[in-house]
C-alpha cells in the first residue's frame, strides 16, 4: 500500500463545501470574538469547522457531538482543577476519567474524542477557571450554531445524482444478466460459461448494496434541508426503482445458480427453455426501458436508452419436459413470473 494513499482520497470534496467552511470558520471567529472578546476563540472556530458537513443531517450529529464534548470535557476538567489542583499529572487524571465517561455512556466517536481533547485544552491553557470553563461551553454554542446556519443557508446539499447513477449501472447490468442468461439456456455451455455467467450474478448483490447505501445517503441529505420538497419525487422514484431492482436481482441471482447447477446438454432441446429465455431477452429490454423511466435526470446519455414501447408477452405453453428437468424448468418458470410481475408492477 502507498504511503500517500493513507492520506488522500480519490476525490476532493465539494468546493462548495470548502469555501462555506471557510466562511462558517472565519464568521464563528469574529461572532465568538464579539461576544467574549478576553481569548481567541479557538473552540468557536474548531465548532464550525467541524460542523459544515456534506448534509445538514450530518451537521446536526456533528454540532450535538461537538456540544457534548465540550461540555462533558469543561465539566471534568473543572472538577479535576477544584479537588486536585493545576498539577501536570492532573491533566493525565482528566484525560483518563474523560475516555472512561465516554465508554460508559458508549457516546460516539466523536463525542469520545472531544471530551478529553476539550478536558486537556481547557486545563493546559485556561486553568479551569469558572470564568474561561463557562466561555468555552458558549464559544463552542457559538461555533456550532454558526456552522449549521451557515451551511443551511448556502445551497444546502442535495446529494440525489449518486443514487441515480447508482441505480442505472445496476438495471443495465441486472438487465444484461438477463440476456446472458437467455442466451445460454438454448445452447450448449461448457463449465467455463456456466460458472462465468454464475460469478457476473454474484456481482450484481455488491451493485445492489451500493446502491441502497447511496439511498441512504440521499435520504439523509434531504433530512433538515429547506430544499427537500424539490427534490423529494426523484428521490423516490429511484428509491422505487432500487427496490424493483434488488427484488429482480435476486431472481436474477437464483436463476443462474439454478442453470449452473442442473445444467445438462439436453436442456437445448426442452422447447418450454426456448420459450423462456425468449421471455427473458423481453424481460430484460422492459427493465432498460422502466430504469430510463423511473431516472427522472436524462444529462447523463450513458444513464439513458431510446424511448421503446414495451414488449408484448405472449403466455408460454408448457410441453412435458425431460423428467430430469422438470424441477429446473419449474423453478425458472416461476422466477420469471416473478420477474415479470416486478417490472410490471403487479407483484
Amino acid at each position: 500500500m502507498r504511503l500517500t494513499s493513507l492520506i488522500r482520497t480519490s476525490s476532493r470534496i465539494p468546493l462548495l463545501q470548502a469555501l462555506k467552511t471557510s466562511i462558517a470558520t472565519v464568521l464563528a471567529w469574529f461572532a465568538a470574538s464579539a461576544v467574549l472578546p478576553s481569548q481567541m476563540p479557538v473552540f468557536a472556530a474548531v465548532g464550525a469547522l467541524l460542523v459544515v458537513q456534506p448534509s445538514l443531517h450530518q451537521s446536526a450529529g456533528k454540532a450535538i457531538e461537538r456540544s457534548i464534548g465540550v461540555i462533558g470535557g469543561v465539566l471534568i476538567a473543572t472538577g479535576v482543577n477544584l479537588v486536585f489542583g493545576l498539577q501536570s499529572w492532573a491533566i493525565l487524571l482528566a484525560i483518563v476519567i474523560s475516555i472512561m465517561v465516554a465508554w460508559v455512556f458508549r457516546l460516539s466517536p466523536g463525542s469520545s474524542n472531544q471530551i478529553p481533547i476539550s478536558a486537556m485544552l481547557v486545563l493546559a491553557i485556561g486553568g479551569a477557571t469558572p470564568d474561561y470553563a463557562w466561555h468555552r461551553i458558549l464559544e463552542t454554542l457559538i461555533g456550532v450554531a454558526i456552522g449549521f446556519v451557515v451551511n443551511a443557508a448556502i445551497v444546502p446539499p442535495v446529494i440525489l445524482a449518486p443514487a441515480q447513477r447508482e441505480a442505472a449501472q445496476l438495471a443495465q447490468s441486472v438487465a444484461a444478466q438477463l440476456d446472458d442468461l437467455a442466451a445460454a439456456l438454448p445452447s450448449k455451455q461448457s463449465r467455463a460459461e456456466l460458472d462465468s455467467l454464475m460469478i457476473s450474478a454474484r456481482l450484481l448483490r455488491p451493485m445492489r448494496d451500493k446502491a441502497l447505501a447511496a439511498i441512504r445517503v440521499g435520504e439523509e441529505s434531504l433530512t433538515m434541508n429547506p430544499r427537500r420538497s424539490n427534490h423529494r419525487d426523484r428521490l423516490n422514484e429511484t428509491k422505487a426503482l432500487i427496490q424493483t431492482l434488488s427484488a429482480l436481482t435476486n431472481r436474477v441471482v437464483g436463476m443462474s445458480r439454478a442453470f449452473h447447477d442442473h445444467y445438462d446438454d439436453g436442456l437445448r432441446d426442452e422447447p418450454t427453455v426456448r420459450a423462456i429465455a425468449q421471455e427473458l431477452s423481453r424481460a430484460a429490454h422492459d427493465l432498460r426501458l422502466l430504469a430510463d423511466a423511473r431516472i427522472l435526470d436524462r444529462k447523463d446519455p450513458e444513464l439513458s436508452v431510446p424511448i421503446e414501447e414495451p414488449m408484448l408477452t405472449a403466455p408460454i405453453t408448457i410441453h412435458k419436459p425431460n423428467p430430469l428437468h422438470w424441477i429446473l424448468i419449474g423453478s425458472l418458470m416461476e422466477d420469471l413470473r416473478r420477474i415479470r410481475e416486478e417490472i410490471t408492477g403487479d407483484a
